[in-house]
């Protein structure tokens, strides 16, 4: 099995994650329940090891263009 992903899909892809989820940790905040930041940092970067560790393990990055040749 090999995943079809691009670095900057992947890296676009984890931004989008991490604001989402800080959010969800902004809206706890205001209803009375603080989690600290260093957790939170730490989750997101083993979210991102994992996500590049099962990446290299299923096949690796797509380096051709695929279809994408000028006319």
């Amino acid at each position: 099995m090999s995943l079809d992903v691009s670095r900057g899909g992947l890296l676009v892809t984890l931004a989008i994650f991490g604001v989402i989820i800080y959010e969800m940790r902004t809206v706890l905040d205001f209803i009375g329940i603080e989690l600290p930041l260093i957790p939170y940092m730490a989750a997101v970067f083993a979210l991102a090891g994992l996500t590049l560790w099962v990446i290299s393990l299923t096949g690796g990055w797509r380096t051709d263009t695929g279809g994408n040749d000028p006319a």
